[in-house]
Formats: C-alpha cells, structure tokens, sequence
C-alpha cells in the first residue's frame, strides 16, 4: 500500500471509530461523525460551513436536500478519494456534489453517465444538464442526439422535447440524417402527439428542413398529400418554394446545394480521408477529404510529410496511422501517426518487418499489418500493433505469402483476400481469429485479385476489382458467411487496381487506382438497395497506391469539409434569407444547448 492509501485508510478508521471528530453532520436521522480539517481540504462549501456560516463551538450541522446514503458517499470520498457510482445514485450523487463544490465527484458522474448515453438516455441526461448547468454532459447529450437523431426520434423521450428544442435540433448543420425526409416525418410525429397544442409550431419547424433537397416525388406523395399541411397556407408557399428549389437544382445539376437554408447541405457525419500514393509524378504527401454531403473532396495536404506509396492507414482512438509503404527509394517498417485535430506527426515504434503493399485492419483496439513486400520477397508474415504500449508483436502467418492483398474485419475476425505472391495473382482468401492466433482458408473467390478492394457491409465481404495477370477488372465478389460462399455483384464502371475503397453514407466507394492505361482519378459507390454503381465526384489529384479510411467527427471536423457558408445563393430562395435576417428573434440562438 502506497503512504497516500495508508494515511487515508487510517483517516477514514478514525472517523468510523469517532476519534478525534470534532464534528457532527446530520441529515435526516442519521449522524455522521467528522473531523472539520479533513472536510474543508475536500470542499470550500465545508470551509464556509465551518468558519463563516456558523459559531466558533458550534458541533452539530444539519445538511439539508439530500439522504444519508448521499453524504455518507461524499463523506467517504473526502476521507479515500474515492466514489461509489451507481445507476440509482448517480444524479443526486452530482446533485450535492456540486453544491458542495466537489469537482471530482462532478466529472466522476459526469463519466459515468456519458459511458451511459443512448438512444433512450440522452434527452433525459440533456434536460438534467441543462438544470444543473453540468456544461460538459450536456455538451456530450446534445451531440449525442445530434448523431443519432434517426435513433432518438424512436423514442418515447423524444416527445418530451419542447418547439424550441426540437427546431434547435433540425435548424443545425450538424444534425445526422440520411436523408431530409427524416427530419419531416420527426416534426411530423412529434406534432401529431399532441395535435393542438403543437400544431401551430407546423410552419416554424418545417422551415427549418432543407426542403429543398428532398426529391419531389417525396414532397408531391407526403407532403401535399399531408392534411396539416394542405390545410396551412404558410406551410404550402413553403413546399412551393422548396420545390422550385428541387426544380432549379435539376435544371442546372446544382448537385452541392446552397447556403440558404431550404437547399444548405448538412454537415457529414464522417469523411473519408484519403492519403499518400502514386500519382503521374511517382509518391505523394497529398492528403483528400471528401464530403460526401456535397460529393466534393478538399485538399487537407500537410506539406511537412513526406511522400508515400503502397502503405495502409488506419484511424482509431482519433489518430491516423500511416503504415509502411515506399517512397521510390525505401520499403517503410515505420509507422507514423497523425493527429487531424492539431496537425501533428509523430513517429511511433516501427514495424518488425518492412512492408509495402501491406494489408491493414483494426480490431479490438489492435492495428493488424498483414503480409506486403520488403523489398526482396513477398511476405505471409504479421503482426499487430498495441497504441497504448506503443510496441508491435508478432501473431501467426498466413497460409499464403501474399502482396497488393486487402483486408476487412468480420465478427472478430480479419478476412484477407487476393493479393500477388511473387509469381502469381491469388484467387484465395482466409481469415485470421485472434482468439486461436490461427488462420483458416475459405472458399476462393471468383477471380484472381492482385490489388484488390475489400470491405465489409453489413454482414458481408466484398471484394472488387484488382488485377488478374492481364486485365484490371471491374468484377466484384461478395462473400457470405452463413452460406460460406461467393457471389457476383454488378461490374464497376472503371476496372481499376491499387486503389482505396470504403464505406460511407450507406454505400461502398471506389477510389482512384491504376486503370490499366495509368492512375486514374475516377470515384465510384455502389448502393446495394439499388444494385448499381454510379459516379462520385474526381479525386482533386489522380493517384494509385494509395490508402483511405473513414474518419469520425473530430472538434476541428470543419478543416476537412467543404464550407457551407462559401456556397453560392440560390436566387430562388434570397428573399428567405432577407426574412430570417429582418426576424432573428424566430431562430434560436447559436449558442442556446451547447
């Protein structure tokens, strides 16, 4: 036992005992023993207690508001340092702490009832907050609702919200939807449960949609086919601008939208980051963000790095990890990590082998490198990477040696499929179960596959395009695991090889590669409800080699989006603008939840 442990242990017997007290705290019918000097060093409310609020013999003090099992806990921190939580005592637990002006106990709960956050826990956790003025849990539940809005509006607590922060809500850039018709069919419930008196508040929240970025066909079958809506004038002149918005977004494939309000886009709730890889020059440090809200990329390049090729990335615990890779000169064992909110590199512990073409994935809080080539031969070898000790270790190889492979992560389990092994393109794959530390071979796929795409759906593994020893296809794999076997989706519209693929937005993309005649800048996503591939915005620099991941929102998320406000006006909609700047009074204001 440490001297600090022991001290406290002997404090807190000495209070058990009544040793020493020179205090009494009652509440209720209980009494609890203390000694003043060891209460006022935990709180100042104590200090004041004891010194100025009261006489100089005074021994006995009546703590009012709270239950002995509540000051008995608070007792015990100021006396151990330590504190129960639990679910029944959390809230008046805080409750007191912060009248008591105990800073731990505050942000100990605060933890406590963050780890909690859920569809069914935040709006209550937000309207706690908000009463109490705990800044950091509400900041915390409000961004929660935020991002799974689609989740919260399932929910009982989401009827409790008022007009005014039900409109906050809607009205953000922030707000997580896929689509708008979410936001109106929301507004929609939440009036229809409790029609009169909220009924009024129709033409106030529906303006706060983007309405002009649903399609028309939505706005003609449930909008003017809505009674509430049919039946207010305010809310028809609404839809009516909204859809000569939709119709001039058509006309003039305005497909980024606006920054008036009816066609502004909302912010993603993730992007996907693309970095390094050989362009027509040879090995870049270029680094692209795309924004999938408006179908645009952003240059996020950070000169200070030095050019990559054939590397893996991968984003956890909020950095990014550069690993391995070739420059034309070097085959990399090292690692670097970035960190998108302050710009930083930073060198971590290198890799045991050096790998370029390698196969990256992330699972259970492990960075896996799989296989690659370095310099001399192609590789089975692997190992995976601990962040918090900063040291890489090495697992079981696979069964094949294998180069320009990729890999995804299914139920715990890491599938690595194609790849190149020095000799020929592979067909094979296999998954890799960190709990045996064995692999397994699975059925081979359709095609021989050297630089291939794959990433995990759903409950599937998909595997597109890639090289056979002649062609780049366009052919994709799907593989089943109930089924144990592969079958074919539709064909990309670029066969490609070497490029970056992910998923993002309900749909997989295809970026850049090698196209068999040089790189290529071609973006791709096939939506699976629709069975189809379709075009996606050009990478800003075409590039090969090159490795992407999604990254979650981060506080400086707005570097790496495209500005909404640098948007152009729709003119359809400037008279919209002009009335919410003559009545600022009708919205919000920015800083009124957060």
């Amino acid at each position: 036992m440490d001297p600090s442990s022991k001290m406290s242990s002997v404090r807190d017997r000495l209070r058990s005992g009544g040793i020493l007290c020179d205090a009494v705290l009652k509440v209720q019918d209980a009494e609890f023993p203390v000694h003043k000097v060891i209460m006022c060093s935990c709180s100042e409310y104590f200090r004041a207690l004891f010194i100025r609020w009261s006489k100089a013999d005074q021994r006995v003090f009546d703590i009012t508001g709270t239950t002995p099992a509540i000051l008995e806990a608070i007792i015990k921190f100021s006396y151990t340092g330590s504190v129960s939580v639990t679910e029944d005592n959390v809230k008046d637990l805080m409750i007191k702490a912060d009248e008591f002006n105990i800073t731990h106990i505050i942000q100990v709960c605060s933890r406590f009832l963050e780890d909690r956050l859920g569809p069914d826990t935040c709006i209550r956790m937000w309207h706690f907050s908000e009463i109490y003025y705990f800044t950091e849990l509400r900041f915390k539940a409000y961004c929660y609702i935020l991002d799974h809005f689609q989740d919260v509006v399932s929910t009982e607590d989401f009827l409790q919200l008022t007009a005014l922060e039900l409109g906050d809500l809607i009205v953000r850039d922030e707000l997580n939807v896929s689509r708008e018709s979410t936001v109106y069919e929301a507004i929609m419930k939440w009036i229809r449960s409790m029609l009169t008196q909220r009924g009024r508040h129709l033409h106030s929240l529906m303006s706060k949609i983007r309405l002009g970025l649903m399609s028309t066909e939505y706005t003609m079958m449930n909008m003017l086919s809505n009674d509430l809506v049919a039946n207010d004038s305010q809310c028809l002149a609404l839809v009516r601008k909204a859809s000569r918005v939709q119709q001039f977004l058509q006309t003039h494939q305005a497909d980024i939208g606006f920054r008036n309000r009816l066609a502004r886009p909302r912010l993603p709730a993730v992007v996907l980051l693309v970095a390094g890889g050989w362009n027509r020059a040879g090995p870049t440090n270029s680094m692209e963000a795309y924004d999938y809200q408006v179908d645009r990329w952003v240059d996020v390049t950070d000169s200070a790095e030095h050019p990559r090729a054939y590397h893996g990335t991968a984003f956890l615990h909020g950095f990014l990890y550069y690993i391995g890779g070739f420059d034309r000169v070097q085959y990399f064992s090292s690692v670097r990590r970035f960190d998108p909110d302050t710009y930083v590199w930073q060198e971590m512990a290198p890799m045991y082998s050096r790998r370029c073409y390698v196969s990256v994935a992330v699972l259970n809080g492990l960075i896996y490198a799989l296989g690659g080539h370095d310099g001399r031969r192609r590789l089975n070898s692997a190992e995976c990477y601990q962040p918090q000790s900063n040291q890489w270790n090495r697992i079981a190889p696979m069964h094949d040696h294998r180069s320009d492979a990729n890999c995804a992560v299914l139920h715990d389990k890491i599938y690595i499929c194609g790849g190149f092994n020095g000799s020929d393109c592979l067909q094979t794959a296999e998954f890799y179960d960190p709990q045996t530390d064995q692999w397994t071979r699975i059925p081979d796929m359709s095609s021989r596959r050297s630089g291939v795409g794959v990433v995990t759906w759903g409950n599937l593994i998909y595997a597109v395009g890639g090289c056979d020893g002649e062609n780049r296809l366009r052919s994709g794999d799907v593989y089943n695991l109930e089924t144990n076997s592969w079958s074919a989706i539709p064909p990309m519209r670029t066969g490609r090889s070497n490029f970056g693929i992910a998923v993002l937005d309900n749909r997989i993309f295809a970026v850049g590669g090698y196209d068999g005649n040089g790189v290529t800048g071609a973006v791709e996503s096939y939506d699976r409800t629709l069975n189809q591939w379709s075009e996606a915005c050009d990478l800003l620099i075409p590039r090969s080699a090159l490795s992407c991941c999604v990254v979650d929102r981060f506080p400086n998320m707005h570097q790496y989006i495209l500005d909404r406000d640098s948007l152009p006006l729709c003119p359809l909609v400037e008279d919209e603008e002009e009335e919410e700047e003559d009545n600022p009074d009708d919205k919000p204001a920015a800083s009124c939840s957060i």
